[in-house]
């Protein structure tokens, strides 16, 4: 009798973390070394550790060949083409209609550090697409981080442009003109207010993008999955599923595909916001 794949377990292999890594083309497993071990915690690699490696070696050669290439193009006086040109328009486009554009005078500052987000995510969701790739922003860790140095670029950026007066102000919050007891009472109401809001910031910046790369991932497995579960269903039945779920796979590829470049949009658009507000409190 053939056993039925354990669809729930295939799931969570490939979208969670583990020490092995699937190689491409049958290649087999890749056993991470470990435990490596300091203050009583883990420190060794795990896949999605290894992934975001390679999605921050994929960003650096990106930019290297396409600027490069650009370099190249402009002295022979021509135009860019091919992948300077594509890097070149994503490039402006972070840089002017995200990052300056939202942050406002100086944000020219930040637009390294939002591109660099930007790249990084699309790449880390990008390779979670692969057969035998793994999305490290599907892991809660990874997007927490990527959202603390989001909140701590926020508020010490805001920090340095308002002053600690001026900072102070963002979280001991008097509306003008109230005086006396109202504005005590007001910075009383206010003050637990104005806190959870700057916590909330990296909070909805991390299950953001960690809650809609582990859903469609979810949904892809889902839809696979039923080819199994209709395995020994009569012939004219398993033919309909299969042919459908291959359809419905295919159609949310394409869908992740543009998701993955959404999310990385929406998590450096959002930091720029935030860095904005920040820093034009007033």
């Amino acid at each position: 009798m053939i056993q039925k794949p354990d669809i729930g377990a295939m799931i969570f292999h490939h979208t969670g973390d583990s020490k092995v890594v699937d190689l491409p083309f049958g290649l087999g497993e890749w056993h991470l070394p470990g435990p490596w071990m300091a203050l009583g915690i883990d420190l060794s690699p795990t896949k999605h550790v290894v992934f975001m490696i390679l999605a921050a070696f994929l960003v650096f050669v990106t930019m290297w060949y396409g600027g490069r290439q650009i370099a190249r193009r402009h002295r022979e006086g021509k135009g860019p083409r091919g992948l300077g040109a594509a890097v070149e328009a994503l490039v402006l486009f972070v840089r002017n209609d995200v990052a300056v554009a939202n942050i406002g005078h100086g944000g020219e500052k930040f637009a390294p550090y939002i591109l660099t987000l930007f790249f990084f995510i699309l790449y880390c969701n990008v390779l979670g697409l692969l057969p035998w790739g793994a999305a490290a922003t599907g892991n809660l860790a990874v997007t927490a981080a990527l959202a603390l140095t989001a909140f701590l670029t926020i508020e010490i950026s805001g920090m340095v442009a308002l002053g600690p007066k001026g900072y102070l102000k963002t979280i001991v919050m008097v509306p003008p003109g109230i005086t006396g007891i109202g504005a005590v009472l007001m910075a009383l109401i206010m003050t637990p207010v104005e806190l959870i809001g700057k916590i909330v910031k990296p909070f909805a910046l991390t299950l953001r993008l960690f809650a809609n790369m582990t859903a469609g991932h979810f949904v892809i497995l889902v839809l696979l999955g039923l080819i199994f579960v209709f395995g020994t269903a009569p012939a004219p039945i398993r033919g309909i599923v299969v042919v459908g779920s291959i359809g419905l796979t295919l159609f949310m590829m394409c869908l992740e595909l543009l998701v993955a470049f959404l999310q990385a949009y929406i998590f450096a658009l959002l930091t720029s916001v935030f860095i904005g507000l920040m820093r034009h409190e007033h």
